[in-house]
């Protein structure tokens, strides 16, 4: 029997390839909004094209379309493999696909419309969240159903990340989605005022621990591993970063509250396991760079390892500025500021899209069986793409701290020293760097969608698998 009747590798191919279609859909829908913000002339006076409508547009297609397609696919991938059986159920799994397509061109539809809940990451309308919740329940039962008939013993550790995501993701969306309908496409939450709000950002600070923190975790254990050809540096060590970073990440919703309506207390405790989830964070960081150990020579001449290794060091860099964003007196300055803006993106496009973009270029050439058409590309990708973060996230850093301080300026007598209209003009240079750094990234990403359709339709075959490192058999 060959190996592609041992695995269901078609939804798995299905899932890639729509990952880079909505990675290349929702950042061009990025770089469109920020150059909006810097020509607002480009509203071309359309509400459905306004800012505030594809705003959340962009960021459901990078987080939920892109990411949501990234970690569907790698972890039926992965699953598949570390368990040595197929997907427990082909329907099941064929339904998620299709579903979720369904949700997000759902959400393509509603959102430029207005059609909103107005909550963040959660603005859909209730009709579309039981879809959400109905294709994340089957997600979770083809997953977990794997692993239970799987014919190995043990439990490889992105298993671990990968089943945590499911099941907190399930409970934040089903939670903070709760609502009362009042026709088809309105509701109301069924949680008011600061109630609503610590809720909802339980639910957004997790979507980002959880959605796009512990899913993408369980692709570096297996993916790093693999592309290096070394078993993880301290599978301890990989257990301690589970365990310790499931349990304080949910705790630290709060931060996002600090200077509002919130209790004290609660905006303390979510301050305290912020600062607290720098250890886990860099703990697992730590084990994924470290695999290297022995290999280091490998970043020279292998542009996907180097991909893979520089997304982590991202994932470093921001799991330590949100811990330091989140103490108070720090906050009172990066508060509502692009300074947010900048540490966001650094986690999303840093340590979330590079990964995922990684993870892809692994997977490709096995899925198609298909040597990789282009290394040099893959070069040229990595360098666009990472020269376009640092542009994005060192401008937002800029014109975040330079808001912060002019809106805090007072002259002597107590009045403000600028106006908000004077502080928006001294962002604009900033916005504008802010754009080209987007767009070099979406460049980036466009050379590796040229790559991969040459790779796919290449007429070379090679071996769909190399050995599995031992720490991961």
């Amino acid at each position: 029997m060959t190996e592609s009747n041992t695995y269901n590798y078609k939804v798995v191919r299905q899932f890639a390839i729509m990952t880079i279609v909505w990675g290349v859909v929702g950042m061009a829908v990025g770089v469109f909004i920020a150059a909006q913000l810097a020509w607002p002339a480009l509203n071309f006076d359309l509400p459905w094209l306004s800012f505030g409508r594809l705003r959340p547009l962009h960021t459901n297609a990078v987080i939920f379309a892109f990411g949501g397609c990234a970690l569907f696919s790698t972890s039926y991938y992965v699953v598949q493999r570390t368990c040595h059986v197929r997907l427990c159920s082909d329907k099941l799994a064929a339904f998620t696909f299709w579903g979720w397509q369904a949700v997000i061109v759902s959400a393509a539809i509603t959102l430029p419309l207005g059609i909103t809940t107005s909550k963040e990451y959660a603005e859909l309308e209730w009709p579309i969240d039981i879809l959400i919740a109905v294709v994340w329940v089957s997600y979770a039962i083809v997953f977990f159903g794997t692993i239970l008939k799987r014919k190995i013993k043990h439990i490889y550790v992105a298993n671990w990340f990968y089943g945590a995501f499911i099941i907190t993701v399930a409970v934040l969306h089903i939670v903070n989605s709760a609502a009362i309908p009042v026709s088809l496409l309105k509701s109301y939450s069924a949680y008011a005022g600061v109630q609503d709000a610590m809720i909802q950002w339980w639910y957004g600070h997790n979507a980002v621990g959880f959605f796009l923190t512990a899913g993408f975790l369980g692709m570096m254990y297996y993916f790093v591993p693999k592309q290096a050809n070394r078993p993880v540096f301290s599978y301890r060590l990989s257990i301690i970063h589970f365990w310790s970073l499931v349990f304080t990440y949910i705790w630290a919703g709060p931060h996002h509250l600090h200077y509002t309506a919130l209790p004290e207390w609660t905006q303390s405790l979510g301050m305290v396991m912020s600062i607290i989830l720098l250890a886990p964070s860099w703990g697992g960081m730590i084990n994924g760079i470290m695999t290297l150990s022995g290999a280091w020579h490998k970043l020279r001449t292998d542009p996907v390892l180097r991909l893979l290794i520089v997304s982590i060091s991202f994932y470093g860099m921001s799991t330590f500025e949100g811990p330091m964003m989140s103490i108070k007196t720090v906050n009172a300055l990066s508060h509502y500021t692009d300074w947010t803006i900048g540490h966001v993106h650094s986690g999303a496009l840093g340590w979330v899209a590079l990964v995922s973009l990684g993870c892809m270029y692994y997977l490709f050439p096995r899925l198609y069986g298909r040597e990789i058409y282009s290394l040099k590309l893959i070069e040229v990708h990595f360098w666009t793409s990472t020269i376009g973060i640092v542009l994005y996230i060192a401008s937002m850093w800029v014109s975040g701290i330079m808001q912060g301080l002019m809106w805090r300026a007072v002259n002597d007598d107590g009045t403000l020293t600028y106006s908000f209209v004077e502080s928006v003009q001294a962002m604009h240079p900033f916005y504008i760097i802010r754009f080209l750094g987007g767009a070099l990234f979406l460049l980036g990403t466009l050379v590796m969608v040229y790559n991969l359709i040459k790779t796919v339709s290449g007429s070379k075959p090679v071996s769909a698998e190399i050995p599995l490192p031992a720490a991961a058999q």
